[in-house]
């Protein structure tokens, strides 16, 4: 069994020398232990340095295409090294490399085939109050939007099956941790949870420039996903209200209508239908985005079955 860790980096030449030493070498029910360092098109040399370091592997960007599309580019080498678990870990030795046994475990025993780190956010220092109440509200949702059970959504320490990273698929150009956990929620890919500890504050972090940045990417994240692979459920629940509005003013002008009053009332009733219309035209929408996503569906599983077929 073979396990690649991956190293997503962008200008990392000063904190590769730090976190690349505390990568294991053994990982015990493991035969191979190997390393990889994706370069997100750096200018400080981060290449140069991953390979002094003894980086067994090294692919490179030559321009920055930030970290969701690194990630992935990380994702496929691997596949095509042969990897049967990825491990993926940030280069600016935020997680603890003594966790990575800990969380390949899991997919060695056969007990998972997507494993997060769940850090301890509470605790994490470093982290302001706001920050730590929006990590955790976002990992609640994260939670409801993939039916899983994940602790900490946005931590980028994970283990990925290799079956698991033949499935992944990631559309966002900001960032993989969410749309990862939903999409496997969505699909079927057996997640797990695991308590992890951190390492010192080493610098401040290049993905959360601000809160409300980083707030308002991750909602329209979680926006998107959620309507590739659940489109009738979001479009049905926009459609309630105006279709309950809607009926309510058809009825009220109706009882008016039938009875002594002298009004017609005819604003309610063109409101009402307007209402309808609209919600009619919603739950429609929603239908028709519910057979792209089927569609969408057949065509993962074709995707997946052509890069089994490649990287076997």
């Amino acid at each position: 069994m073979k396990v690649i860790i991956q190293i997503p980096a962008y200008n990392e030449a000063e904190a590769l020398p730090i976190s690349v030493p505390e990568l294991p070498t053994f990982i015990e029910g493991v035969t191979c232990v190997e390393w990889l360092v994706i370069d997100d098109g750096s200018s400080d040399g981060t290449s140069e340095v991953a390979k002094r370091l003894g980086v067994h592997h090294v692919v490179r960007h030559q321009y920055n295409r930030g970290l969701a599309k690194t990630f992935m580019t990380g994702i496929e080498a691997c596949l095509r090294l042969g990897a049967d678990i990825i491990v993926n870990t940030d280069a600016d030795n935020q997680y603890s490399a003594k966790d990575i046994p800990n969380l390949v475990r899991p997919i060695i025993e056969g007990k998972a085939d997507f494993v997060i780190g769940e850090r301890p956010i509470l605790e994490t220092e470093h982290f302001s109050f706001v920050k730590k109440m929006l990590q955790k509200l976002g990992s609640f949702m994260v939670r409801l939007l993939s039916q899983t059970a994940i602790q900490d959504a946005p931590s980028g320490f994970r283990a990925i099956s290799r079956d698991a990273a033949l499935r992944l698929n990631v559309f966002s150009d900001y960032t993989y941790t969410l749309e990862t956990i939903i999409q496997a929620g969505q699909t079927g890919i057996r997640t797990l949870s695991i308590p992890i500890q951190t390492n010192g504050y080493l610098r401040p972090s290049r993905l959360v420039k601000s809160i409300p940045h980083y707030v308002r990417r991750s909602l329209v994240t979680m926006f998107r996903v959620i309507n590739i692979y659940k489109p009738l459920r979001f479009f049905l629940g926009l459609s309630i209200l105006p279709l309950i509005s809607g009926s309510i003013l058809v009825i009220r002008w109706a009882i008016f209508f039938s009875g002594d009053t002298p009004a017609t009332h005819i604003p309610s009733l063109l409101i009402g239908i307007g209402l309808i219309v609209i919600g009619l035209q919603l739950f429609i929408f929603g239908l028709i985005a519910d057979i792209i996503s089927v569609n969408r569906r057949l065509l993962e599983d074709i995707q997946y079955r052509q890069r089994k077929s490649s990287h076997s």
